[in-house]
């Protein structure tokens, strides 16, 4: 059985842990009250609403889809949240400019941390990390916003210079296919004469 998080943050039989902070404008807000944590699985699904602004966020064309569902595992000193996000995204081809549909099936590895208000790193430091490492993420008070977390894993996942099925008959089209002559300079000349 899982647990689905409404829109207001807060899963049921759990106690609100406020707004996210101050300043902060999060379009898919999903506050988690570490006090609250249980082992059921939880979905996160934003409504059609933040689906849009998160879309607009991140420059793209729609969201038709985005479901998170996640494990949290609390930890002497930290919130360990596993699982998978899954998005069908609508976004321009970075060749053609037409707009085609993007399936995103991505792991999410995090690590929630109180905010201890000490860098972990110096500045100079360097730090290896591992592909299997958890992103750490600090909070204060009693909770975190995990759909802004969210909101950001999927924004990692969208590759900005994805081509689309037309991104081949567009660069044929505007001289970029390398097979006519003049390089670069050539494709920007042909790309201002079309206009």
């Amino acid at each position: 059985m899982s647990a689905d998080l409404p829109a207001g943050g807060h899963p049921a039989g759990s106690s609100p842990a406020g707004s996210a902070p101050a300043g902060s404008a999060s379009e898919f807000s999903r506050i988690i009250d570490v006090r609250y944590i249980n082992a059921a699985p939880l979905v996160l699904e934003p409504d059609e609403t933040e689906r849009r602004r998160l879309a607009g966020r991140f420059g793209i064309s729609g969201i038709d889809a985005m479901r998170a569902e996640l494990r949290l595992e609390r930890e002497p000193e930290a919130v360990t949240v596993t699982g998978r996000l899954t998005a069908a995204i609508v976004q321009a081809c970075a060749i053609s400019g037409e707009d085609f549909a993007v399936a995103i099936d991505e792991p999410v590895a995090l690590r929630f941390v109180p905010d201890t208000g000490e860098a972990p790193v110096a500045p100079d430091e360097e730090i290896e990390l591992t592909a299997t490492a958890c992103d750490e993420i600090p909070y204060s008070g009693p909770g975190f916003d995990l759909g802004e977390a969210i909101a950001q894993t999927l924004a990692l996942a969208i590759d900005p210079f994805a081509e689309g099925p037309e991104a081949d008959r567009a660069r044929r089209e505007y001289g970029l296919d390398g097979s006519g002559g003049g390089g670069a300079f050539a494709a920007l000349a042909a790309l201002k004469t079309k206009d």
